[in-house]
């Protein structure tokens, strides 16, 4: 596509909405059109127009949106923190089931999936959200075909993303999905974020586990990780920043920790194991269709426990 031609996006948001799951893609799409790697006009509608206040408490300004609007080539759906009603308002779900057929695409973000789901646009589809909400999402509306695990999906002309940052990632794929690989590479440059972040969202919630306690167990994962890809060298020395007894372990980590000396390399391959765990099921789970509560439970399983480690050598 040409940078002649622009395409408008319209935001969705309510009352309490996240104020990051607009600014991010906001940020994404204005930033293409000032560097010239794309070309999209944008507003941001409610059900009613005005002023409307975020979660965050900063008011934006909202257009109200009609049935009669211009075409618009993407409807964006964003979402809310657990203290709104995750399926939204009856004005807003309505006013999305009235602009959905306007456009060319519709797409949501984080919690935003759920007030697709009210408008009945994600039945039979793949879809993801908040990890956090994902089981929810699959619960009240068991047409969905929940993928847990995925940053954002693409189902036909709807797209949906992860939790709050993975708008940008969202965007991303859409500007690239617009005009091309090229440009996309040029917004994250400037927005300083990956092109594409390796790994499903559970890596973001289960490598919290490995917030360091203390200085030295912090020099010890930076240790493990810069050195995790290197063949066992057997023990380590007694000064080496990763030697951890198994009772210093067990302090650290709980009873349940069967590793000692190397206790650090261990913690850092399970979160790694744990990323290529979820790239292969979330790809999986799109490829063969599966749906329901046993695809997300499943995604999620794999992503968390990934493969049992020994304790011999690193």
């Amino acid at each position: 596509m040409t940078l002649g031609s622009s395409r408008t996006v319209g935001l969705v948001v309510f009352p309490g909405f996240e104020l990051l799951d607009l600014s991010g893609p906001l940020c994404a799409l204005n930033l293409s059109t000032r560097i010239k790697r794309a070309s999209y006009l944008t507003a941001v509608y409610t059900a009613r127009g005005g002023p409307v206040v975020s979660c965050s408490g900063v008011p934006i300004d909202t257009l109200k949106a009609t049935p009669d609007e211009n075409h618009l080539d993407t409807l964006l759906i964003v979402g809310g923190p657990a203290e709104c009603p995750l399926e939204g308002d009856a004005e807003t779900v309505e006013l999305i089931k009235d602009l959905a057929p306007l456009a060319r695409r519709v797409a949501s973000v984080c919690t935003g999936a759920f007030l697709l789901a009210a408008a009945g646009l994600l039945d039979g589809r793949v879809a993801t959200t908040h990890w956090r909400y994902a089981a929810e999402l699959q619960r009240r509306f068991p047409k969905v075909r929940v993928s847990a695990d995925q940053i954002f999906a693409r189902d036909g002309n709807i797209w949906t993303s992860a939790g709050i940052t993975s708008g940008i990632d969202l965007t991303l794929a859409l500007i690239e999905d617009d005009f091309g690989i090229d440009a996309s590479k040029a917004v994250a440059r400037e927005m300083v974020v990956y092109h594409r972040r390796s790994g499903g969202q559970s890596q973001f919630s289960t490598m919290l586990e490995l917030e360091p306690p203390s200085d030295r167990v912090r020099d010890a994962l930076k240790f493990a990780r810069e050195h995790l890809h290197e063949p066992p060298r057997g023990s380590a020395p007694v000064n080496s920043p990763v030697c951890f007894s198994r009772r210093q372990a067990t302090r650290l980590r709980g009873p349940s920790s069967a590793c000692g000396p190397r206790w650090p390399f261990h913690a850092c391959r399970r979160g790694s194991s744990r990323s290529k765990s979820s790239r292969a099921t979330s790809g999986s789970a799109i490829r063969s269709g599966c749906a329901g509560p046993s695809c997300a439970c499943t995604a999620i399983r794999r992503a968390h426990c990934g493969e049992r480690l020994t304790c011999d050598g690193w």
